[in-house]
């Protein structure tokens, strides 16, 4: 069986992550793979898989920051607020002709910072146990709750509002908060203005320092596979701390240790080993997640 440890997947569009997953079970040996983060089966880019004890990373990783790539498509509204869905509304060609570059930068400005987003009604949120998709495809209505998301950085590249039959849509990266939906910024920003949107292409380039640069297709994995060991993706993703051997001891079994910590951070014994995640409480560091 692999090492524990984290392997960063380029994934490819047209598979789920769980199929991601299983794929990676196979390689690794381990059925314990889980992945810090859903990419829609449209979506490509970047997916973290956790093997064996990794996989209790996951939950800490899912709280930092990722950036994508995307496309909007101005004046259509589907069901799923992206191009796999079921088209709802049309907006008039009229009025899709009246838009101006920077009325749709503008709009896109005003998702910047934090915001209260309401996810799209076919997300992996689960309502009362059940996953929202699924009730959705079972015919339910789905009204789900706004969250509070941050979108640090929009940057919209290109603006194309050609006459005729050109389709009028746009490119955008994205720095955000996890938990934020760039389908849900896809239609929302059409609302704003007034026409509808929908997402039509999604990559996602970086979850927190993985970027598509440590990313391995499924192919290069299948010749090659290769996982980034435990204790190197714990400095790589936490703030490092080096302990004396007597604090390794108590870290070993979890007791409080006397360290001013700035965050929650990865802690490792003298000779480099990952010891566990520790966190600042009650004027010292107490522990979040042991992994020995």
């Amino acid at each position: 069986m692999t090492a524990p440890g984290l392997v960063v997947v380029d994934k490819p569009g047209g598979i789920t992550s769980h199929g991601v997953v299983s794929r990676i079970r196979r390689l690794a040996g381990t059925r314990k793979v889980g992945h810090a983060g859903t990419l829609d089966p449209m979506a490509t880019g970047v997916l973290v898989l956790g093997v064996d004890r990794a996989t209790r990373l996951l939950g800490h990783l899912m709280l930092t920051e990722k950036r994508y790539d995307a496309t909007i498509r101005l004046g259509v509204t589907t069901t799923t607020d992206d191009a796999e869905g079921e088209v709802v509304a049309t907006a008039d060609a009229s009025r899709v002709a009246d838009l101006t570059a920077d009325a749709v930068r503008e709009a896109l400005a005003a998702f910047v910072g934090p915001i209260d987003q309401v996810p799209t009604a076919v997300s992996a949120i689960k309502v009362d146990g059940k996953r929202a998709y699924q009730r959705v495809r079972d015919g339910e209505e789905v009204e789900l709750k706004p969250r509070r998301v941050t979108v640090h950085d929009l940057v919209v590249h290109d603006v194309r509002l050609g006459a005729g039959s050109e389709v009028p849509e746009l490119t955008v990266s994205v720095r955000c908060s996890s938990g934020t939906y760039i389908r849900a910024i896809a239609r929302d920003a059409g609302e704003r203005l007034g026409v509808g949107g929908h997402l039509t292409a999604l990559r996602r380039t970086a979850v927190g320092p993985f970027d598509l640069g440590t990313a391995r297709t499924l192919e290069q994995l299948d010749d090659d596979f290769a996982i980034i060991p435990i204790a190197e993706a714990a400095r790589a993703t936490f703030p490092g701390v080096d302990l004396d051997e007597a604090e390794a001891v108590d870290v070993r079994v979890g007791r409080r240790i006397e360290r001013e910590l700035g965050g929650l951070s990865a802690v490792f014994a003298p000779d480099g080993q990952f010891l566990a995640l520790y966190e600042p409480r009650d004027q010292g560091a107490r522990p979040v997640a042991v992994f020995v």
